[in-house]
């Protein structure tokens, strides 16, 4: 066979590859040239292909046929096949293949070999992957060498040592005597490694610890001559003796190994109970660091200086200039972490100045950045902001700046900031009617605008603006802005929906163009767009069959609620009253999501003939939803719609429709028909058991009103229980809240729960519910459907 090429041409050759599949191409003709060679037994070069497959182990291509090669290297007599061979074992074998179990008698052999470099490689790879048998096999010859007067052997068999210890604990005695006598080494690398292994030692065995604790004295000393002594060749580093041994005030930087020093220097001082001097020494030198024109060394200042923000924070402080020139660093790492620090640095003196910073470095940052600074920039000020005006004037530059980058959530917590801020309604309504001129490509920044201008428009063309110069606009040229958003191809359909509604709003808000409202309306009323359709089809029912109740359900919205969470129940906070929410508006912690979500309901249900119509509110402030109120229009059937642009359902909490209006008053009349209406059991499963009992509205006979009535026989209680139901399109339904959360164990209580059915056709009740709660450490779900209502229920 001719000969194989050798590593460094190999290495040459797959450099020159253009693509992975010649890579793949080259690597796969090799491994077979190699293959065929092992089957051979080519002892010429054997070494040459074992280094080969390791690099390409290395590039990560699988080498596992060459194990029993390295073993074959090892048993070899020549010193250059020995150190490949070894050099294979640790990176292919492990204590996962049997064959590593071979190399024991070799290893033995080796560290009792007349060369110390061959013994040094059978103590690195015993070091490296000994198993527990090999370990308690050659443990004594680790010793042995130990006690030897070679200091290269004695440094490498203490580091063997360490492994030997974490793998068979109970050898540790074996080297005690060994490791006393290495600390009266003169040799700064043995003394080293003496340390380490004293240190693994105290660590495994609190014995070792009080044996060891007093050699303290001696370690201080030895440390204390180390850092006097002269400059030593034997333990130079670039120039620098025992670069370990300096410390942060003597430590030449001009080099990189310096560098490295004040590093190390630095971790350790926060890691360890220092004064906080030292603190803002090692910050100090991070702050030199930065300044530094490798960009590895600054990197590795922000991304320690990230660390340590929270503990220093006026220390890191002090370098805030430095970071924030970072953010134009043509490195992407570093303009990252610069990113992530200033952030952490923002509180409420600097908030002005690192505003303008951050949101300079927003207008020109590459797109990957954008959505992290956009939100940065939002939680910052909604925690730091000074004044409203200076919050809403924020927000609104990174949606101008950012665009469609910026997060889910900013559009809804604009409005919500902006609902709160009664005072600056005609300046926000002013300055989004601006913004959006022309320019309908920043998606968010449109819908803000809209719902605004649909909400504000009378403020708007008032020309009422006392924080700066009104604008003249009228009323055409208002609508004329939400139509050419309607119609333009930038605008996605949520953008559509918002500008609809806002068309829809101002029919109450204008006075001479509501006519041109009416056609616009008409118009999407065949629109491709389902969302979009449907919208109208409601909005042009407003117009015809229930025009007297158009200006009630789009009347200006009311301050929005605030919610925080506040221990195991929901704080609601509305207009300066506050009142706790029930529990089971929150999920369990592994389970489903909240009673009030449509989403969860749909999935129960699995088909679109069913849909849950009114969602679970608390019995003292039922939701008033546009959706719910447009659902009471007879002919219409509305499913919802979506959350990012609520159509009418940004209405306030007026006096309801005629539609259950007995069950939504806190103490309806029923008759008392009850005994009439036999109770049914409709769950029954692991112990839980929920039962229906049934009351007629005294009021409306369409109205059934049924009382579940929750059990637990189990030993342990059912917590954090939640009931949810749905019904077909052609019914509709209420929950009210739970009575609690906790259903009793051994049936010594229940939990009940109000539900309201409207069936104004008389049809058969069928109901799908759905059932979570955590027992005995677990979460439990689970579905059912209940078709055993009696006649009595619907007739």
């Amino acid at each position: 066979m001719p000969a194989p090429i050798r590593l460094r041409e190999l290495i040459r050759t797959i450099r020159t590859a253009r693509t992975q599949a010649e890579e793949r191409e080259m690597i796969q003709k090799e491994c077979a040239a190699i293959r065929s060679s092992f089957r051979e037994e080519d002892n010429t070069y054997r070494c040459r292909n074992v280094a080969k497959l390791l690099y390409m182990h290395m590039l990560g291509y699988p080498a596992h046929f060459g194990q029993l090669e390295c073993l074959k290297l090892i048993a070899s007599q020549k010193f250059t096949d020995k150190r490949i061979g070894y050099l294979g074992a640790m990176l292919l074998l492990d204590e996962r293949q049997d064959v590593h179990l071979l190399m024991t008698n070799c290893i033995k052999n080796d560290l009792n070999h007349s060369t110390q470099y061959v013994q040094g490689l059978a103590l690195c790879t015993l070091g490296c992957m000994g198993s527990s048998e090999m370990c308690r096999d050659l443990a004594g010859e680790v010793e042995k060498l130990l006690k030897t007067s070679n200091s290269y052997l004695r440094k490498k068999a203490a580091l063997c040592a360490v492994h030997v210890i974490r793998k068979v604990p109970e050898l540790m005695e074996m080297f005690l005597p060994a490791t006393k006598n290495l600390l009266n080494e003169k040799n700064h690398g043995v003394l080293h490694t003496s340390v380490v292994l004293l240190t693994e030692m105290c660590e495994r065995s609190p014995d070792m610890l009080a044996h060891f604790r007093k050699l303290v004295p001696q370690l201080v000393r030895i440390l204390k001559n180390l850092i006097m002594s002269g400059y030593s060749p034997e333990h130079d580093v670039s120039g620098i003796s025992d670069p370990f041994l300096q410390v942060a005030t003597n430590t030449e930087t001009s080099k990189n190994v310096g560098n490295a020093i004040l590093y190390e220097t630095v971790l350790t001082i926060m890691d360890i109970k220092s004064e906080s001097g030292l603190r803002v020494l090692a910050i100090n030198i991070l702050g030199r660091f930065l300044l530094n024109n490798d960009k590895n060394i600054r990197y590795v200042a922000l991304t320690s200086l990230l660390k340590t923000v929270q503990t220093d924070h006026n220390a890191v402080q002090r370098h805030r200039s430095t970071i924030v020139d970072c953010l134009k660093d043509l490195d992407v790492s570093i303009k990252r972490r610069a990113m992530e620090l200033s952030f952490a640095l923002v509180n409420g003196n600097n908030i002005r100045g690192m505003m303008k910073e951050l949101l300079y470095f927003l207008d020109s940052c590459e797109p990957e950045f954008k959505a992290d600074c956009a939100s940065g920039i939002f939680l910052a000020a909604e925690k730091y902001a000074p004044s409203k005006r200076w919050h809403i004037d924020t927000i609104m530059r990174v949606l101008t700046t950012a665009g469609s980058y910026v997060r889910d959530d900013a559009v809804p917590n604009l409005i919500q900031l902006i609902t709160n801020s009664m005072e600056m309604h005609a300046y926000t309504v002013q300055r989004l009617y601006k913004a959006i001129l022309g320019d309908y490509s920043q998606q968010p920044l449109v819908q803000v605008a809209a719902w605004c201008i649909g909400e504000y428009g009378d403020l708007l063309v008032s020309g009422q603006c006392e924080e700066e110069e009104p604008i003249q606009v009228t009323e055409d040229e208002v609508l004329d802005i939400l139509e050419s958003v309607l119609i333009s191809n930038m605008s996605t359909s949520v953008t559509r929906g918002y500008a609809l509604t806002a068309i829809m709003k101002l029919s109450t808000r204008f006075t001479c163009t509501v006519n041109r409202i009416k056609k616009v309306v008409s118009i999407y009323g065949s629109s491709i767009d389902v969302e979009l359709q449907q919208r109208a089809v409601e909005y042009n029912a407003l117009f015809k069959k229930y025009d007297h109740m158009r200006s009630a359900l789009l009347e200006r919205m009311p301050v929005m609620e605030k919610v925080t969470t506040n221990g195991p129940t929901e704080i609601v906070q509305t207009n300066g009253e506050t009142e706790p929410a029930p529990l089971e508006t929150k999920p369990p912690p592994s389970g489903p999501q909240p009673t009030s979500q449509a989403n969860d309901l749909l999935d129960l249900l699995g088909g679109n003939d069913i849909t849950p119509v009114i969602p679970s509110a608390p019995t003292s402030k039922p939701t008033s939803a546009g959706g719910e109120l447009l659902d009471l229009l007879g002919d219409i059937n509305l499913t919802g719609a979506p959350a990012a642009a609520p159509a009418p359902a940004s209405v306030p909490q007026i006096a309801q429709p005629p539609f259950l209006l007995d069950g939504l008053s806190s103490q309806p009349l029923f008759n008392d028909i009850a005994a009439g209406i036999p109770s049914i059991t409709a769950y029954s499963k692991n112990g839980l058991k929920i039962e229906f009992t049934f009351e007629r509205s005294n009021t409306n006979p369409s109205v059934t009103v049924i009382t579940i009535q929750a059990s637990n026989s189990t030993e342990l209680d059912m917590t954090d229980f939640v009931f949810q139901a749905a019904v077909p399109k052609t019914f509709q339904l209420q929950l009210l809240s739970p009575s609690s959360s906790i259903v009793p164990a051994f049936n010594t209580g229940t939990i009940t729960q109000v539900i309201k059915v409207l069936n104004p056709q008389k049809q058969q009740l069928r109901m799908r519910i759905k059932l979570t709660y955590n027992h005995k450490g677990s979460a439990m779900q689970d579905l059912a459907e209940v078709n055993n209502f009696p006649p009595q229920s619907w007739q």
